[in-house]
């Protein structure tokens, strides 16, 4: 079995070719393509998103595991694998429009902007499979066919499930994905659709409690880390049943969307002759399109356990008895119609467009206050070039809000990117900046405000400036990322609800780098500084760098391609965001300094065979230590109250099969 990776211009003609020569052409086509084929277990993929005009080929690399993991590298997380996570990189909100706030499980999601629609040659599925210390699990199914030449499904469904190392720490979140294209056999007509759902559910157990008598981590009573006490979420008992989903304490967020595109085009029919067989093309040059899109998302947390005391000292709430259910919950429902018209300047280049819109919106919420109902009315350009000859690559795009809930918000972004020459490089510069409502969290009538008093929080600001230079062939990317905010709203002492109403910016330069250390080993470098100026209260670590040393070959196997080392990621003291558990969000804190005495430590085998890919790795070896024998419990801190685990196993296998 084998998966062809092509170049995407090539993937185009061959797909058309195919898709003809089975929807009702001459036998003789068909045959002659038979006999072409030199590997029956061959198969041609290709993929494109949404909103992009880009065919893409499925990644067949081992060398980087983060591209199999949902946790990107530069994200902290609160022990385990769904729970709670943030990135230490500065990185604010940029999207404008209606928004309910709930941001901490972001990275667990699937999202519309990554959904892929594909076009395959033949029936191609995969099964993913991770076993990871204390039975940390995560099941990943995918299978795509072309039911008719013009006519793909595809079907997805991930499972990440995990008891955890200490207590109430238990995930288990579900995300399934039914997409469809289909395009009319004269080429005119195109019809997307899509069926999108994630189920996060994620225990919550407010941090260790400490004393600054004895620490608990350096204490060998407490060498099981289960056994350690936590501020919430009861002594319930460890198990390892991921068939069980019940999460007495802790955040379930469901999230639910239904997309139609539909696109018809004008423009001018053509054709090409191939042997005995003529395939017929059209070049589009008007393109009308309606998306319907309908959410329905719910957001809650529930402590079947509620300590009294804690609520009270924390979030000033008060219990009706020492021991009581505490709910926050709210639901939304959004219905979005947006009527588009595309012009397509030079008709056999469909990666330049000129795009306008209008977008309709309507908003349902149940609240614990009552229902509250919301609309929006935008319009919305957009123009992209990729030029036929690939020397330019323009993105612009722009949305502003004329009435509703959401009236004032805009966004526009623009980015150039230059080839400079296969010696060279590129050169990419981008802008883009956003005046946005505040998370609807911040609004008094949420269910999660849980402020006494009511504040008019005003639009948040915020610009980004892009400065990028990759050279490819040097193996080298050199960017610069200028952020100025103004408004920006943040979250202090677990439920006080804060704007920074100064104007501040932060300044944030990354490299990434291969350096060859040997015939067959690499040095992949990266290493981000950032930092803030002016007097806003975001904390950031200055320097966040990572290291992966390996041997990346075949050891002389054919088939064989092998990856295999160490990584090493470091992050310089700073005061880390303290996490929320009810509102599910970081928050700003200057009191506690973390600061590790080693940076995070993996050894890892990474390797492919053919469409066997597998990875294995040692995570966290710099737990290791001999307090009263040896043992990892060497934990490094990423929250105040939140370590991550000790050494973990992990065990993947990533498995494609040819139908």
């Amino acid at each position: 079995m084998l998966v062809v990776a092509q170049d995407p211009v090539m993937n185009r003609v061959t797909n058309r070719l195919k898709q003809f020569s089975g929807s009702g052409g001459s036998s003789g086509g068909t045959d002659s393509l038979r006999h072409r084929d030199g590997n029956e277990d061959s198969v041609t993929i290709t993929f494109r998103y949404l909103d992009s005009t880009r065919n893409y080929t499925l990644d067949s690399s081992v060398s980087d595991f983060t591209r199999r993991f949902p946790i990107p590298a530069h994200h902290i997380y609160l022990g385990n694998n769904g729970n709670a996570s943030k990135s230490v990189l500065f990185s604010p909100e940029f999207a404008s429009g209606f928004d309910p706030g709930f941001h901490a499980f972001d990275i667990y999601k699937w999202k519309l902007s990554k959904v892929r629609f594909f076009n395959t040659t033949r029936p191609y599925s995969e099964i993913n499979y991770m076993l990871g210390s204390r039975v940390e699990q995560m099941i990943e199914l995918l299978h795509t066919q072309n039911v008719k030449p013009n006519w793909n499904m595809s079907f997805n469904y991930r499972l990440i499930n995990g008891p955890g190392f200490f207590k109430s720490q238990k995930t288990n979140h579900n995300n399934y994905l039914f997409t469809s294209k289909y395009q009319s056999r004269n080429l005119r007509y195109n019809n997307y659709f899509v069926l999108l759902g994630n189920k996060m559910q994620s225990a919550e157990n407010g941090g260790i409690i400490d004393t600054a008598q004895v620490k608990i981590l350096d204490n060998p009573v407490y060498k099981d880390r289960f056994n350690i006490p936590t501020y919430i979420g009861g002594d319930e008992a460890f198990s390892s049943n991921f068939f069980s989903t019940k999460i007495s304490t802790g955040n379930s967020y469901n999230e639910f969307s239904a997309v139609l595109r539909q696109q018809y085009d004008l423009g001018k029919k053509d054709s090409v002759v191939t042997d005995s067989t003529v395939i017929p093309l059209f070049y589009p040059r008007l393109r009308f399109e309606h998306t319907l899109h309908y959410e329905k998302n719910k957001y809650e947390f529930r402590d079947n356990v509620g300590d009294s005391a804690y609520y009270k000292t924390y979030y000033d709430t008060t219990l009706n008895r020492p021991i009581d259910t505490l709910v926050f919950r709210e639901e939304w429902k959004i219905l979005t119609n947006d009527f588009s018209i595309y012009q397509f300047p030079d008709a056999k280049n469909l990666q330049q467009f000129i795009k306008l819109g209008l977008m309709l919106q309507n908003i349902s919420g149940q609240l614990s206050s009552g229902k509250v109902s919301f609309f929006n009315t935008a319009g919305h350009a957009e123009y992209r070039n990729k030029t036929r000859n690939q020397q330019w690559d323009i993105e612009a795009n722009g949305k502003l809000y004329f009435t509703g809930f959401n009236a004032g918000d805009f966004e526009a972004h623009i980015s150039l990117q230059k080839s400079l020459g296969k010696k060279i490089g590129f050169l990419q510069l981008a802008f883009e900046n956003t005046n946005r409502t505040p998370s609807f969290i911040f609004d008094s009538r949420s269910s999660f405000y849980l402020q006494k008093t009511a504040v008019d929080f005003k639009k948040e600001n915020n610009t980004h400036l892009l400065v990028a230079y990759s050279l490819p062939s040097f193996r080298f990317r050199l960017t610069g990322h200028y952020y100025l905010a103004t408004n920006y709203t943040y979250l202090t002492e677990y439920y006080q609800l804060r704007q920074e109403t100064s104007l501040f910016n932060v300044l944030q330069i990354g490299l990434e780098k291969t350096i060859k250390i040997g015939k067959r080993w690499n040095w992949h470098a990266e290493v981000y500084f950032q930092q803030r100026v002016g007097e806003a209260e975001v904390n950031l670590p200055a320097i966040y760098t990572r290291n992966r040393f390996a041997y990346e070959g075949n050891l002389g196997f054919k088939n064989l391609n092998i990856a295999m080392g160490a990584e090493v990621k470091y992050r310089s003291a700073y005061k880390a965001d303290g996490y929320s558990p009810v509102l599910g969000r970081f928050f700003y804190q200057d009191s506690i300094t973390i600061r590790n005495p080693l940076p995070d430590i993996s050894a890892y085998v990474h390797f492919r065979i053919r469409p066997f890919k597998a990875f294995v790795r040692l995570e966290n070896l710099n737990t290791a230590r001999g307090l009263d024998g040896f043992g990892f419990t060497g934990n490094n801190l990423i929250a105040p109250g939140y370590a991550l685990p000790g050494m973990q196993f992990r065990l993947g296998i990533w498995w494609g099969f040819v139908n």
